[in-house]
């Protein structure tokens, strides 16, 4: 019998443990930051997807919106951020970053419509050339190109006050890769071209693949480009008000094979998994 029960918690110990490795659900509260989340594509991956992470399903996303509006968040925009810090306005007790990366077109048919019904905002980073076309950077044979968000859909989207814009880059190169001439010219180029042709301010910049953000010439060519934030992809709640000079705005990866405890412990923890 003592050596029944003994085995029993040892299987629970490790069944803990194993619950410990997956989800970080031991760390801190995290207070008095901004979680910003980091989404690609909403949807349905395609048969055989070697990117299926980086979908998210309709019923998840609304789902996770559900969870949002159920605590108390309050999505804002780059503008509302903007505001806050010259003191136009103050943010929300719980404000919230909702962004894409890319400009896929599910973000019009699938994110655009489920952030109006539940009365949020949300924010997309362009690729410029990619407008109009599909994702070229992206090899097919892991998963095939995809159609990008037209200009008249932006225009919608951006006239509904649903969805701000800010810059991916002219064409989704790696950053960290290139001369500092090619770097400097993807984000100014980019600005100024989105801000062309949709009429305002581009303040925010995500770093393709999220490289260069740890690069100290290409993150000062990105604040010197006139980009008020610039967005990581590492894994994490920045601290407001935000430290400018410290680094580039860290995001909450949201991935497709997240649970909604998952999502919970993102927005609480700044980190799911290990």
């Amino acid at each position: 019998m003592i050596g029944a029960l003994a085995a029993v918690g040892a299987v629970g110990a490790a069944a803990a443990a194993g619950a410990s490795a997956r989800w970080n659900w031991w760390r801190p509260v995290v207070t008095g930051g901004m979680p910003t989340l980091m989404y690609h594509k909403i949807g349905d991956y395609p048969p055989g997807s070697n990117l299926a992470k980086l979908w998210v399903t309709d019923a998840d996303f609304r789902r996770q919106l559900a969870w949002l509006k159920a605590n108390g968040y309050e999505s804002i925009t780059f503008a509302d951020w903007r505001d806050a810090e010259k003191g136009l306005k103050p943010l929300p007790a719980k404000p919230v970053l909702i962004t894409f990366d890319d400009g896929y077109m599910n973000n019009y048919e699938l994110a655009y419509p489920a952030l109006r019904e539940f009365g949020m905002k949300g924010c997309v980073f362009l690729v410029y050339e990619a407008m109009d076309a599909h994702n070229a950077w992206h090899d097919p044979a892991g998963e095939p190109w995809l159609k990008m968000l037209t200009w008249a859909q932006i225009d919608e989207m951006q006239r509904s006050g649903v969805i701000e814009f800010g810059s991916h880059t002219m064409k989704h190169r790696n950053l960290a890769t290139l001369p500092l001439d090619q770097v400097r010219w993807e984000l100014t180029e980019s600005k100024k071209r989105l801000e062309d042709k949709l009429g305002r301010e581009m303040v925010g910049f995500a770093y393709p693949y999220g490289s260069g953000a740890y690069k100290p010439d290409v993150r000062a060519a990105a604040l010197e480009a006139g980009y008020r934030f610039d967005f990581s992809i590492k894994q994490g709640i920045s601290r407001l008000p935000w430290d400018r000079k410290a680094e580039a705005v860290r995001r909450l990866l949201i991935r497709g094979d997240d649970t909604m405890l998952d999502f919970r412990l993102n927005l609480t923890r700044g980190r799911a998994r290990l």
